[in-house]
């Protein structure tokens, strides 16, 4: 991460949302050679090759998102939403974690943008199929789980 941020707790919150490194300008270019040297020494994280739960798939290499057989058309927001989301199935996620992962940690919006694009992800993964995959946890965040598992077990 390049940024005019300096403070320990902006470091602490960009590191935390994923960055490998943090460079505050102005800063030197050759510092920035040796740590782009040291994050390419690490090696390449594994990336799976697509994400599955319950029917809905996601392959983060072509883009393409599919509930069964029907291939879905997803805006570059909503699929980096799903893509988060089903990365972390079954867990619930409050909005400011979305905020962090999907759009930036520096983003000083209205939490209301995540319920924004959380409504406009169900019209599109779940209510044309009769699903409830994508939940809201009251009071907490939301949560993406294979809701078949309960259709089966009634």
């Amino acid at each position: 991460m390049l940024t005019a941020r300096e403070a320990v707790e902006d470091r602490v919150r960009g590191l935390n949302a994923g960055a490998d490194d943090y460079l505050t300008k102005p800063f030197s270019f050759q510092e920035l050679i040796a740590r782009l040297r040291a994050v390419t020494r690490r090696g390449t994280v594994e990336r799976p090759a697509e994400f599955l739960v319950g029917d809905l798939r996601l392959d983060p290499s072509t883009h393409d998102v599919w509930r069964g057989q029907h291939r879905l058309d997803l805006t570059a927001k909503e699929f980096a939403l799903l893509e988060y989301l089903m990365g972390r199935s079954d867990e619930v996620l409050t909005r400011t974690n979305l905020i962090e992962h999907v759009w930036d940690f520096a983003y000083e919006g209205d939490s209301n943008i995540v319920d924004v694009h959380v409504r406009n992800l169900r019209s599109k993964i779940d209510r044309p199929f009769g699903r409830a995959s994508l939940e809201t946890v009251r009071g907490v965040g939301y949560r993406l789980r294979d809701d078949r598992v309960n259709a089966t077990a009634d």
